[in-house]
């Protein structure tokens, strides 16, 4: 179980007020939510040459973390733009993971990256960083502002493509979305394309009509941010399966409540920080996630659940959540698109759900961008989709499997056979291939895409490893270097003479072409001429084609697949 938790706040956290400014009526994207995923989608537009403009409903930045991991897939995504030492300044890695909490950690130690860890960072400070990152792209975040309503207008292309390859142009259609602003006025706003990044509620998606199927909540947890914890008394805590995270010292401690201040011992972890502790109490495990949660109630619930109740004090959060699992039924309904928790919600079981919402927004924002400014390829942008429902299901399902593993050792019939299965699927855990298995899933390192053609390489579709490489008129040292502008990379292994200048004069603006001079040997590169890298770092095309003929023709198609028709000459 991970603390990636969407519930209600009992007790009050201090915020900062962003400064109230109008929205603008007119633009590319209207991203609906800044939340991590919103954020880092608005972003990735901006990356793109996109007008965006992020609306949130809140009107001040959340304090309160829901998640507190970043896995190492996520991890990636920030070398891969550049920020990745800032999130390691803020954040503590941790080698080894869980699943369902069995006692066998999963080893992300051992998968192929060269982040093998997750990365505890409260989803406050993610946000922050992410919100500076689209500051420093000049993407307006508009706070108070509220969806209510939207329209689709398609324009002349069916919502399916608004340029014609080469770069024109057609009747691009709007969306139009209504909103009601910080004075509570109603006004409408205009855009191309809305995406919801709006929540497991999201406005968004109720407007565009797209359906939610998936499973009522049926069990509950609890989780309390607190300032002041027993150490001692927290290794029995975890001994008795409550998780417990020590987070990072809070920007601005309010004074505490004369009434909730109590004798304890200082916080675990560094000075001045809080202890977040979850769990799931079996007599409460029922009770409704809008239920509000009580300092009593926790107290009392780790005191059955361990015999102490940890000394906890001075709590900054409360909260209680479900495990209500749904899935939109399409990420796509014409100009409306779903990322993060508008698209899924699930159990925070391994810590998933942030996770899952920061790599959709890796995979639409360049698709987005290239469909807004008019060289997409046909279907580029339903690939969105087709690429990210299905890791949504594999993400709710597994998410469901480790709930139940969870409940059934709190029912009192299943108690003996639930603990004999954990007990087997420890041992299996400890076996090398079995633990690399589920880690590659859990860390979403062996997210692989289908394959566009049938006779694609065996990479095409996977990520790209991180090689350390060397390559002409570049300074990068290893491939994830070479991705901060967000364009595709073609790499060529062999040496074309040509590469430069056809590359160039075709699709100068939308790739970089690279000479690799020297790469560090992996098996899977065994053969390969030439590598043609996403914006978003998995692999679009490989070829290990010797005649040099043949891949001229193999990559003037991989490139016209990918990043269009080329630029007329």
């Amino acid at each position: 179980m991970d603390a990636a938790i969407d519930g209600n706040a009992h007790v009050h956290v201090n915020t900062d007020t962003d400064t109230d400014v109008d929205v603008d009526v007119d633009v590319d994207v209207i991203v609906v939510g800044a939340g991590p995923t919103g954020l880092m989608l608005g972003a990735e537009l901006a990356l793109g040459g996109v007008r965006v403009q992020i609306l949130e409903r809140r009107t001040e930045a959340q304090r309160q973390s829901r998640a507190l991991t970043l896995h190492p897939r996520s991890v990636e995504l920030m070398d891969q733009r550049g920020l990745v030492e800032r999130f390691l300044a803020r954040g503590r890695a941790v080698p080894g993971w869980h699943f369902a909490g069995l006692d066998t950690r999963l080893d992300f130690s051992a998968l192929d990256t060269r982040h093998g860890y997750t990365l505890f960072l409260a989803q406050a400070r993610t946000e922050q960083l992410l919100a500076e990152r689209a500051h420093a792209l000049d993407v307006p975040i508009r706070r108070g502002y509220e969806v209510v309503g939207l329209r689709q207008d398609d324009g002349n292309d069916g919502g399916r493509g608004s340029g014609d390859g080469r770069g024109g142009r057609r009747d691009p259609g709007r969306v139009e979305v209504d909103v009601r602003g910080p004075g509570g006025d109603l006004r409408t706003v205009r855009a191309r394309y809305v995406v919801g990044c709006d929540g497991g509620r999201s406005a968004v998606r109720r407007a565009a009509g797209i359906e939610f199927p998936g499973t009522d909540e049926t069990l509950t947890g609890a989780l309390g941010d607190f300032a002041v914890v027993d150490p001692v008394a927290l290794d029995r805590a975890r001994a008795h399966g409550v998780l417990i995270a020590p987070l990072e010292p809070e920007p601005e401690p309010e004074p505490e409540p004369e009434d909730e201040r109590r004798d304890g011992g200082p916080a675990e972890g560094r000075p001045g920080g809080l202890t977040r502790i979850v769990l799931v109490d079996p007599r409460r495990m029922r009770a409704p996630a809008a239920e509000p949660l009580t300092l009593e109630e926790f107290r009392t619930s780790l005191a059955d659940i361990c015999g102490t109740d940890c000394g906890v004090a001075q709590p900054r959060w409360l909260s209680r959540f479900g495990n209500a699992t749904r899935l939109a039924a399409r990420y796509r309904a014409g100009r409306v698109l779903l990322a993060g928790d508008a698209a899924h919600i699930h159990f925070p079981a391994a810590g998933q759900g942030l996770n899952t919402g920061l790599q959709d927004a890796m995979n639409l924002g360049w698709k987005l961008a290239a469909e807004i400014n008019g060289w997409a390829p046909p279907g580029l942008l339903d690939s969105y989709h087709a690429e990210r429902h299905p890791i949504g299901q594999a993400v709710t399902e597994n998410t469901e499997v480790q709930t139940l593993l969870m409940e059934l050792t709190l029912l009192p019939p299943y108690q003996r056979p639930a603990a004999a299965l954990r007990k087997l699927l420890t041992e299996l855990l400890g076996i090398e291939e079995v633990n690399r298995r589920l880690a590659g899933r859990i860390s979403a390192l062996d997210a692989a895409y289908p394959p566009t053609a049938a006779d694609a390489d065996p990479l095409a579709g996977r990520r790209m490893p991180d090689v350390a490489l060397t390559a002409a008129d570049s300074t990068a040292g290893r491939a994830h270097e070479l991705l901060p502008p967000g364009r595709f990379v073609l790499l060529d292994l062999a040496g074309d003479e040509e590469l430069r200048r056809t590359v160039t004069t075709g699709w100068g603006p939308r790739v970089t072409a690279l000479t690799v001079t020297r790469h560090e040997h992996r098996t899977d590169l065994d053969g390969v001429r030439e590598i043609l890298i996403r914006p978003d770092g998995h692999i679009a095309w490989a070829t290990r084609a010797p005649a040099l003929p043949a891949r001229r023709i193999e990559r003037h198609r991989a490139l016209t697949d990918w990043a269009g028709r080329p630029a007329r000459r």
